[in-house]
């Protein structure tokens, strides 16, 4: 199994963080990024993977809400779930 983060001089590597049921609940990745020594405010990028497109207003919403300004690039793609009910997968890359 691989770790929640890889952290090399600089940067974390967040491996991503699935949630099932209702996005907006969908996030571990605070606490992984806080474990490596980052933080919300230090992503430089974030990937979104979503079981069904259709959850992308509700994903967009808690994205524009809940993270710092400026908001770091972000890519948005539809994707096979890893597993039974799952609806989002987030990852991303930080400043250590």
């Amino acid at each position: 199994m691989s770790p929640p983060a890889t952290k090399i001089p600089g940067l974390v590597f967040c491996a991503g963080q699935t949630a099932t049921g209702d996005i907006k609940p969908a996030t571990n990745l605070k606490e992984v990024l806080e474990l490596a020594g980052s933080s919300f405010d230090k992503v430089v990028k974030y990937n979104v993977y979503l079981a069904d497109m259709k959850g992308f207003a509700a994903m967009n919403e808690v994205y524009i809400d809940f993270l710092p300004k400026p908001m770091p690039s972000r890519s948005c793609l539809q994707a096979v779930p890893p597993g039974d009910g799952t609806v989002i997968e987030i990852e991303c890359i930080a400043q250590a």
